[in-house]
């Protein structure tokens, strides 16, 4: 009896000791989660950056020489965008934000506004809640408060430099490391099955590679044109909803249609007919890039069948948010591809 009394504390403790150890590194991974998500974010970026990399070795530039005119290439581009667009978009916005009141006014004496009042007289007072929302930006603190106050800005404003700091730096190193990195992970594998194992690598390298590019050209296209449609018909701060219709398109399935309904709505600050403008022409885009251009370019990159594409989109989004939306498709791609290239063949020679 002592002997199974011992014993049975020493499982008690053993398991103890498991549950808080397990407890200790989910502490530890949730503390990380930050640099987690900007080492994923970096390493895809850099396994986009690969192919133009061996592009211009194959121009027989060395590799360091090819990594620095590329960096330096980008940085061009992202100074020229610092310089040029983002005071155009800064201005836009404190335009937008200073003649709030005015449009408020404006918009109470359109012909919708008041036919939403006679619809709902009796419910809510539509004139009174337009003029309260007018007063509420008429207030510099309130527009404040809904940023979560200066501190909150300030700090998400320094938050977001140094997560591109950081995330400039990793990429910069995961591309110059990235055959050496390959190279020591194969090492790691029995040699009877590295050549198969770095051969499954490189075809989801490939896969992940043409997903970064080819959903990178989907939302720089969707910011070019949205810019262009937006400023033709007088949407406010064009530049800025542009900007915001580039960054929602990075999201798979759901990225352009939200980022679309939200730039609709803000049109209506202009008028109605500007809206209505606006929901036409995103109706149309969704409908020649759900068909003629994600099937084109992303289906040849990836080649994950239209269904699994939705449930490995959602199901990032519920597990991981955005970072998780991002990555759900090239992880089901590579899933395919393990299952295609190790799973069936071993099950084939049963």
């Amino acid at each position: 009896m002592t002997f199974v009394r011992l014993r049975a504390f020493q499982v008690g403790l053993i398991g103890a000791l498991g549950v808080g150890v397990a407890v200790l590194i989910w502490g530890a991974v949730a503390s990380l989660a930050t640099v987690l998500a900007y080492i994923v974010i970096a390493l895809f970026i850099a396994l986009g950056l690969d192919p133009v990399v061996g592009w211009l070795e194959r121009l027989r530039l060395p590799r360091p020489a090819a990594v620095v005119l590329l960096f330096a290439a980008l940085l061009a581009v992202l100074a020229g965008i610092v310089l040029l667009v983002v005071p155009l978009i800064i201005q836009q916005a404190r335009d937008l934000i200073e003649s709030v009141p005015a449009l408020v006014t404006q918009a109470s004496e359109t012909p919708w506004i008041r036919y939403m009042e006679r619809l709902l007289a009796g419910y809510i007072d539509v004139n009174a809640l337009v003029n309260n929302i007018g007063s509420f930006f008429k207030v510099p603190a309130n527009l404040l408060a809904l940023g979560g106050g200066l501190l909150a800005v300030g700090k998400g404003i320094a938050s977001g430099v140094t997560g591109v700091v950081i995330v400039f730096v990793l990429t910069l190193y995961f591309v110059v490391s990235m055959r050496g990195m390959k190279r020591s992970l194969y090492q790691l594998v029995p040699a009877s099955r590295r050549d198969k194992f770095a051969e499954v690598t490189e075809d989801i390298s490939t896969a992940v590679s043409s997903y970064v590019m080819g959903q990178l050209s989907l939302s720089v296209l969707n910011g070019v044109l949205s810019a262009i449609v937006l400023s033709l018909v007088g949407a406010p701060v064009p530049l800025l909803l542009a900007l915001f219709a580039l960054v929602g398109a990075l999201i798979p399935l759901v990225g352009t249609a939200v980022s679309a309904t939200i730039i609709t709505l803000i049109s209506l600050i202009a008028s109605p007919q500007t809206a209505l403008i606006v929901g036409i022409y995103y109706l149309i885009y969704m409908q020649v890039e759900a068909y003629i251009l994600t099937p084109r370019i992303m289906n040849r990159a990836v080649a994950v069948p239209g269904s699994l594409v939705v449930v490995a989109a959602v199901t990032g989004g519920t597990l991981a948010g955005i970072l998780g939306a991002l990555v759900a498709i090239p992880v089901a791609a590579a899933a395919l591809i393990i299952i295609r290239k190790v799973i069936v063949p071993r099950q084939n020679l049963l």
